[in-house]
């Protein structure tokens, strides 16, 4: 080029880069269209050896063939669920780009294919195609999996964290078996079942005292001590099949019988007690205790014989209904005496044939008062 030419022309061939066209739409295209013209500028400010020979006059001479655009819509399409981001991908595919090796970096795109499969001016227009409609944000399954663990009743994280520790337990355990409970089982079962889940919370701090708590309705949940005596001579080391309580309470003991035993029958006459009873025992999913509402002095004809019957209410004497259900070489366990309270004794009772039973008394003890009917 002449020096009179160069005056005449003072541009090089570089400087010939056509501005891109103001596009109209919504914010997101003209998003992707300042992305793309921010990337012209680049190329303008370049050296032009560092450019592609011919990569820049191509793409400003005619716009990305057909082919190319629907390759690189299908893809976008796919983690783009709503049909608004479908638009915004091809608006801004539509958009003139100006392509140089920087315009993928300087739009922060995906990581870049091959070279030699993509073209500068492709991975171009596919980081405006991100910029303008971003991913949806996926759904977080292990979240919703955690979500769907915890809305399950946790038996750990009922009550006051620190009783549901096993150490709580273990030292109640130590004061039974200081006191004479031997059988392993019952000592066990006694460990394992979460007592401060049957009492009222206001009285959770209390609940692995050796101390009878009320549970309402002018009833109480038994000493640990009272309900591992009663078991361990229900049980008398012999392997139990069916067992039933009279008196269900608020559950408890039925918890801990059904670690012993493999069917545990409970009755209970005061109908909100056994309502409360099932919501107390629902957490822990013990699939061998079966609740009645009905008269305990009756018993559970269409579940006898027993292996072993325990009482926790006290009468004056042992229901005979209650005799007949027990089998033979079966053992029955309950406070025999006044119902105010006076003079109860913890009785064991042992079938020996069809009519002969024996009758042992044993501790003096203090329950409520053994009633017939419902209420």
């Amino acid at each position: 080029m002449t020096s009179e030419r160069a005056k005449r022309f003072p541009l090089g061939l570089e400087d010939l880069v056509r501005e891109p066209r103001r596009p109209e739409g919504r914010p997101g295209d003209v998003r992707a269209a300042v992305l793309a013209a921010s990337a012209a500028l680049n190329a303008r400010q370049q050296p032009a050896k560092n450019a592609p020979l011919g990569s820049a006059g191509k793409v400003q001479a005619k716009p990305p063939a057909r082919a190319q655009t629907q390759s690189q819509a299908k893809p976008q399409a796919k983690p783009q669920a709503a049909p608004q981001a479908k638009q915004q991908a091809k608006a801004s595919m539509q958009a003139p780009v100006n392509a140089s090796p920087n315009a993928s970096v300087s739009a922060q795109t995906r990581p870049q294919a091959k070279p030699q499969a993509k073209s500068h001016a492709t991975a171009a227009a596919q980081g405006s195609a991100v910029r303008a409609a971003p991913k949806p944000a996926p759904v977080n399954k292990a979240g919703a999996g955690f979500g769907e663990r915890t809305a399950v009743p946790n038996v750990a994280l009922n009550g006051a964290l620190a009783l549901t520790s096993e150490r709580v337990r273990e030292r109640m355990v130590e004061r039974l078996r200081a006191n004479g409970v031997t059988d392993q089982r019952v000592l066990n079962a006694m460990s394992v079942v979460p007592r401060h889940m049957f009492v009222d919370p206001g009285l959770a701090a209390q609940a692995y005292e050796d101390a009878a708590l009320p549970i309402g309705h002018h009833q109480t949940i038994s000493k640990p001590s009272v309900v591992a005596r009663m078991i361990e001579l229900a049980a008398a080391g012999r392997a139990l099949n069916n067992v039933l309580e009279i008196g269900t309470g608020c559950g408890y003991q039925a918890a801990v019988l059904s670690q012993v035993a493999r069917d545990v029958y409970s009755i209970e006459r005061i109908k909100p007690l056994s309502e409360r009873a099932k919501t107390n025992l629902r957490p822990l999913r013990i699939p061998n205790i079966r609740l009645h509402y009905g008269d305990g002095r009756l018993g559970l004809p269409s579940a006898a014989p027993f292996d072993a019957i325990v009482i926790a209410a006290a009468g004056l004497d042992v229901p005979q209904a209650l005799l007949e259900q027990l089998a033979i070489g079966g053992r029955l366990v309950a406070p025999v005496g006044s119902q105010e309270g006076q003079n109860q004794v913890l009785t064991l009772v042992e079938r020996l044939g069809p009519a002969q039973w024996r009758e042992s008394r044993l501790d003096r003890v203090f329950f409520v008062p053994l009633k017939s009917g419902v209420i």
